[in-house]
């Protein structure tokens, strides 16, 4: 029994210097991993800050259009002269007569 003892001791030891050894190695690993991403990064910010930095070109000011000018206000017509209006083109066209036409303007008139 002895020796079962003294095997399961050997390989006890072993086993714990085989995971210290390799948690060793990982945390080597692991920093200069570490290292290396800060140096990167460094680097990185380094040629960012000595890129010239520009300004966006401004952009034109537009001033808004002019709203459009009012339309212009039909004519006051007054109906009288409207109604003279289509007397004579009644006349005109031959179907008042002289006559007609005289005594509907008096009217209109007022005469």
């Amino acid at each position: 029994m002895p020796g079962l003892i003294r095997g399961v001791a050997r390989t006890a030891v072993i086993a714990g210097t085989a995971t210290a050894v390799s948690n060793r190695v990982s945390r080597r690993q692991a920093n200069r991993w570490a290292e290396q991403d800060q140096s990167q990064m460094y680097e990185q910010q380094q040629a960012y800050q000595q890129q010239p930095q520009y300004a966006a070109p401004p952009q034109p000011q537009y001033a808004p259009p002019p709203p459009p000018p009012p339309a212009p206000a039909a004519p006051a017509v007054d109906p009288l002269v409207e109604q003279l209006t289509e007397l004579a083109k009644l006349k005109h066209a031959g179907i008042l007569t002289d006559e007609e036409f005289a005594a509907k303007k008096a009217q209109l008139l007022g005469i």
